[in-house]
């Protein structure tokens, strides 16, 4: 199969809508990701008002509970090969970390230096079922998707990179296109990328006919049955 080669235009296009716009148009032309694919997990998000993120992922594991076995040097050389793992290949990214503690969130490894470290490398944000940190000093524009809101690093270490991890309920492979904001993320297969604009329009289109009634005075049930019925007659 040949590989689908997306353009900043078509990241751009996608950005234009919030998360649950992106798996709404999903179910239309990928109606079996209808279940599957995003986060089903609660979350945190640092930056509410930031626009949808969009970007292929980098994906690594972490732990924090315990200090790590190596050395510092050998500890240093590691995270500096996870960076150039960050920096590799297309972009931008979003990084999906899992923290494999048995409660993860211990230490944080986001907050204000690994955020701009992960900006200054063409990262836009984050989503990981770890903690985050240093909310008021993070990179600008810069997004994190967290499971919880932590003080400490603690003994935080990356384990490994490059494999599939799943993060807060959501499976994520390296070089998946993610689009996240606010309400979580969801995975979207390159293939249909470039349709879900215009499904997204439909659905709008489609919605637009049942929101418009249901402001309008006097609207009841039967005011809602002929909008329902104009709204799927929209193609």
């Amino acid at each position: 199969m040949t590989e689908v080669v997306l353009s900043a235009d078509d990241l751009e296009a996608l950005r234009r809508y919030d998360t649950p716009t992106i798996c709404n148009a999903l179910e239309v032309v990928a109606p079996e990701r209808r279940s599957a694919g995003f986060t089903t997990e609660t979350l945190v998000c640092a930056v509410p008002g930031l626009a949808p993120m969009v970007g292929f992922a980098r994906t690594a594991t972490i732990r924090s509970a315990v200090a790590p076995s190596r050395s510092p040097e050998q500890m240093r050389a590691r995270r500096l090969e996870y960076y150039a793992y960050v920096a590799d290949g297309r972009g931008p990214t979003v990084v999906a970390i899992r923290d494999l503690d048995a409660h993860p969130g211990l230490g944080a490894f986001w907050g204000e230096v690994n955020s701009h470290v992960h900006k200054g490398l063409g990262c836009l944000g984050t989503v990981t079922n770890g903690s985050i940190r240093d909310l008021d000093d993070l990179a600008a524009e810069f997004q994190m998707l967290a499971g919880k809101i932590a003080p400490s690093h603690a003994h935080v270490h990356v384990v490994d990179f490059g494999d599939p991890v799943e993060v807060l309920g959501m499976a994520v492979a390296h070089g998946d296109l993610i689009h996240a904001d606010r309400h979580g993320a969801v995975v979207i297969p390159a293939a249909v990328a470039r349709a879900l604009p215009a499904a997204a329009e439909l659905i709008g289109r489609r919605e637009s006919v049942i929101l418009t009634a249901s402001k309008r005075a006097g609207f009841g049930i039967e005011a809602l049955r002929r909008a329902m019925g104009e709204a799927a007659d929209i193609h």
